[in-house]
C-alpha cells in the first residue's frame, strides 16, 4: 500500500513538474523580452534634452533645411550664378517646378494642412507646458521654427510665381529666403540649447 502511494505521488510530482516547465521557460523568455525592450528604450530615450540623438536630429534638420531653398540645393544655385548656361536653366526649371508644386498643394488642401499643423503644435505646446512632457517640449522646439520657415517659403514661392522671377531676381529671392532660414535656425538652436540645459540642470537638482 505504501509502495503504491509512493508511486502515485512520484507520478503526480513528475506530471506537475512537466506542467511547470513550459511556464518557467515562458517566464524566462518574458524576462529576456523585457530586458531587450529595456535596451531599446535606453537607446530611444524619451528624455529628449539629455539624449544625444535629439541634438543630432536638430543639427541635421537645420543643415538640410538651410541647404535646400524651396527644394533647390544651394550648390546648384551657386553653380548657376557662376556658370550660367545649362546650369542656370536647370536651377530655374527646378525652382519653378518646386514653386508650382508647393502652391498647388496649398491651393487644394491648404486649409486642412493649416488646421493639422496648428492642431499638432497646439497639442505639443499644451503637453509640454501644462503637463511637462519633455518629448512634447522637444518636438515643439523642432517643429514650430520649421513651420515659420515653411510660411516664408510659401510667401517667396507666391512672389516668384506672381512676378515670374528668373535669373538674378530669382537668385536674389532665394538668397534672402536662405538667409532668413539660417537666422531662424540659429535662433532655434540657441533657444533650444538654453531650454535644454535649463531643463537638464533642473531635473538633476530635483532628482527627476
Amino acid at each position: 500500500m505504501t509502495g503504491t502511494y509512493g508511486a502515485l505521488r512520484g507520478a503526480a510530482t513528475g506530471r506537475i513538474a512537466r506542467m511547470r516547465a513550459p511556464a518557467r521557460a515562458a517566464h524566462g523568455r518574458g524576462q529576456d523580452n523585457v530586458s531587450f525592450l529595456d535596451e531599446i528604450f535606453s537607446v530611444l530615450d524619451t528624455r529628449s534634452f539629455s539624449s544625444v540623438w535629439f541634438w543630432i536630429v536638430l543639427a541635421v534638420m537645420w543643415s538640410t533645411v538651410s541647404h535646400f531653398t524651396i527644394g533647390v540645393p544651394q550648390d546648384l544655385i551657386a553653380r548657376a550664378r557662376r556658370q550660367g548656361g545649362q546650369a542656370r536653366e536647370d536651377a530655374e526649371t527646378l525652382a519653378h517646378i518646386q514653386v508650382r508644386r508647393r502652391l498647388n498643394v496649398m491651393r487644394s488642401a491648404g486649409h486642412w494642412i493649416t488646421a493639422l499643423v496648428a492642431g499638432v503644435l497646439t497639442a505639443l505646446l499644451v503637453l509640454g507646458t501644462v503637463y511637462g512632457v519633455e518629448i512634447a517640449q522637444a518636438l515643439f522646439l523642432l517643429l514650430f521654427p520649421l513651420s515659420l520657415v515653411g510660411l516664408l517659403a510659401l510667401r517667396a514661392a507666391a512672389r516668384i510665381e506672381a512676378f515670374d522671377e528668373r535669373g538674378a531676381a530669382l537668385w536674389k529671392r532665394l538668397g534672402r529666403l536662405r538667409l532668413a532660414t539660417q537666422v531662424i535656425g540659429m535662433l532655434s538652436i540657441f533657444v533650444t540649447a538654453l531650454w535644454g540645459m535649463w531643463h537638464v540642470m533642473t531635473q538633476s537638482v530635483l532628482g527627476g
